[in-house]
């Protein structure tokens, strides 16, 4: 099973360190084994410096994140594209790891919950959730993180599970699961569990999800055991609705699962990805927004995909740590 280890060298560490409070606090805990008092403090600097303050300062007094550039998804009407850039944007802020509990995030999670609603729903309240369960995984997940758990969302999501074990936005016209929605809908479920909602139906629906990423070793079809979609080998940060190889085993290694032989090619693949100076690029940009930049060219050496990458091995070879 065990691969060559990758561990970070001093030089890996200290370059991920001279960074955002966002970054630097996820390294501490999941790389260096920081005290956690050390861990806290720095996780405690997101809200008032960096990216994370930064996205904090664009909300509006409405609760969302501003005007839509015109070029961002002309063909939906102004409102939804204006909450999707909220669901971007808060999807990102909880990626980031703000502390759910500062005064910041009350301030800016109050004003969602209060002033934001789904028009073209009956003015549903947005932490509710809509129709599509990739947007609902990802509202369950934001809730439970930053609000409360919304036990009706997370029924719905139960609900709508496909036979073959994960979710399509296109169901019930499509019967197959699709990995972009299923990532998305596995990340809520854990976020409503860790909020204190464990049961077996979740934890059910959830190990049926993982499976299905599995049996397919991430990125194969079952029937043909062919590739997928080639884009998937390519990772990218915010990662958005789209599924890659590095953001499904980044959730395994989040939800404790125990790698085996079947995620091994998917281990290669993000080695592969390394560059020679121990460093991994940014593969790609998705095309959706959120009113920031974190990321640098096309190509260049990624602190994100860096960080998940050397996790991600990390969590492969010391599976127990």
């Amino acid at each position: 099973m065990r691969l060559q280890d990758y561990a970070p060298r001093p030089a890996h560490l200290k370059w991920l360190l001279d960074s955002d409070p966002a970054i630097r606090w996820q390294v501490m805990k999941d790389l260096t084994g920081a005290a956690p008092k050390a861990i806290a403090a720095e996780r405690s600097r997101i809200a008032i410096e960096g990216w994370g303050a930064q996205l904090l300062a664009l909300q509006s007094p409405a609760g969302n994140w501003g005007e839509p550039p015109v070029h961002f998804r002309p063909d939906l009407p102004k409102d939804d594209r204006a909450l999707l850039i909220t669901l971007y944007t808060l999807t990102v802020l909880k990626d980031l790891g703000l502390d759910p509990a500062s005064k910041e995030a009350r301030k800016m999670i109050e004003r969602v919950d209060k002033r934001l609603v789904f028009k073209r729903l009956n003015n549903r309240p947005f932490l509710y959730g809509e129709t599509e369960p990739c947007i609902n995984g990802r509202i369950l997940g934001i809730g439970s993180y930053f609000k409360e758990p919304n036990d009706a969302l997370a029924n719905q999501l139960l609900d709508e599970q496909l036979e073959d074990g994960g979710w399509n936005c296109e169901a019930p016209k499509s019967r197959r699961s699709s990995f972009h929605t299923t990532i998305c809908v596995l990340e809520g479920l854990l976020d409503y569990e860790r909020a204190g909602r464990k049961s077996a139906a979740v934890t059910k629906a959830r190990k049926r999800a993982e499976n299905y990423l599995v049996e397919r070793r991430m990125f194969h079809s079952l029937r043909t055991g062919e590739v997928i979609n080639k884009r998937w080998l390519r990772f990218s940060f915010p990662t958005f609705w789209h599924y890659d190889v590095l953001r499904g085993l980044d959730y395994l290694r989040d939800a404790g699962i125990k790698p085996d032989r079947r995620v091994r090619e998917a281990i290669e693949t993000v080695i592969e990805r390394r560059h020679q100076n121990g460093r991994w690029p940014l593969n790609l940009l998705h095309p959706e927004h959120i009113p920031l930049q974190m990321e640098t060219a096309i190509g260049s050496a990624s602190r994100w995909n860096t960080l998940r990458a050397l996790r991600v091995l990390r969590w492969y070879n010391h599976p127990r740590r």
